[in-house]
């Protein structure tokens, strides 16, 4: 049974924004030490599994909310009208994993606008047949009233793009030994690093932690999918060939991708010294392109599969890309609805 800790509860508030409900499901696993959790913490909103409405947080007191775990990017405005209610009810707001962090998995929607979406889901899609170009309305009157749904954003935005942010806890979805880690910091009372600091997670990338062989040659002749090469266990991804994301990714997750022989895929976010994780990757994979010619080395990165997919996979909407931006927009690149 854990220990009651002497000082009062905190109250604990979980949000599941654009996100696929992973961090919810982190949140869960951290199994026995549950007890834990539930010894030093009041559960005051989760959406998944408390019967709480959002109008029972806007009665709350401003600050009211003694942390936050903010999961999931910035999509519609339903994401930020509770971004902003609870970042009003909360003193310490996480940006709790990837999607919230740096855009995520959802943040790639920004390799289209908003249109292009619309058009493949309701109009051009082999699965749909909708003859009359139907699309969802924001509104809808009905004999009972008005039906509304979220307005969907032509941007998908990070958390600390919408209000400001307290700390970032990394990661698709974060380690569950950094929440406890985390958690149980601030229930102590311990002293926590200056705000707008990312927790749970090293200053060194991946690489200067992976256990794998480097022989900082020249070694990329060709590049492959993960199924296609015979892993030796032991040599590193990108010295055979495969795009692995540790030279331009921060470490902290203990590389489980790579103990369990898969590349890593840049979930945990850039290192500090890293301004864009993107370009930090076609900088080191260009370092290891083993080509005499200009003709060469443009036929091997012919092999990249959907490079800006890959580097980008989760920091689309925090990168210096940020966006594809239609030609009529290109003058002005402000974020858009």
């Amino acid at each position: 049974m854990a220990e009651r800790n002497e000082r009062p509860k905190i109250k604990l508030a979980v949000y599941w924004g654009a996100a696929c409900g992973g961090c919810c499901v982190s949140v869960l696993d951290v199994h026995e030490k549950l007890f834990d959790v539930v010894a030093n913490a009041d559960l005051v909103f989760w959406p998944i599994a408390l019967d709480i409405k959002y109008n029972d947080v806007e009665a709350m007191p401003d600050q009211d909310i003694d942390v936050t775990l903010f999961n999931g990017a910035i999509r519609n405005s339903e994401n930020k009208h509770m971004a902003r209610l609870l970042r009003q009810k909360t003193k310490i707001l996480v940006a709790y994993g990837s999607c919230a962090h740096l855009g995520g998995i959802p943040g790639l929607a920004n390799l289209s606008t908003k249109t292009e979406i619309f058009d493949r889901i309701y109009k051009e899609s082999e699965s749909t047949n909708n003859p009359n170009h139907t699309r969802p309305l924001e509104k809808y009157e009905v004999k009972e009233g008005t039906l509304t749904l979220p307005e969907f954003f032509n941007d998908v935005r990070t958390l600390a793009q919408t209000v400001d942010v307290d700390y970032y806890l990394p990661g698709c979805p974060p380690q569950t030994e950094r929440l406890l880690e985390v958690f149980m910091a601030i229930v102590s009372g311990d002293e926590l690093p200056p705000r707008g600091k990312v927790l749970g997670a090293t200053d060194k990338s991946q690489c200067d932690e992976c256990p794998r062989k480097k022989s900082d040659k020249k070694t990329i002749k060709e590049f492959h999918r993960p199924w296609e090469i015979n892993d030796d266990g032991e040599t590193c991804f990108l010295e055979q060939g495969v795009l692995c994301m540790g030279p331009a990714t921060r470490s902290g997750c203990g590389h489980r991708c790579i103990e369990v022989n898969a590349p890593c895929r840049g979930c945990y976010g850039p290192a500090p010294d890293v301004i864009d994780p993107g370009a930090k990757m076609m900088s080191s994979v260009a370092t290891m392109i083993d080509g005499d010619t200009s003709e060469t080395i443009e036929k091997i990165l012919e092999n990249v599969i959907d490079p800006a997919g890959y580097f980008y996979r989760f920091s689309m909407p925090a990168s210096i890309l940020r966006r594809k931006i239609p030609e009529n927009l290109q003058a002005q690149a402000p974020l858009q609805k």
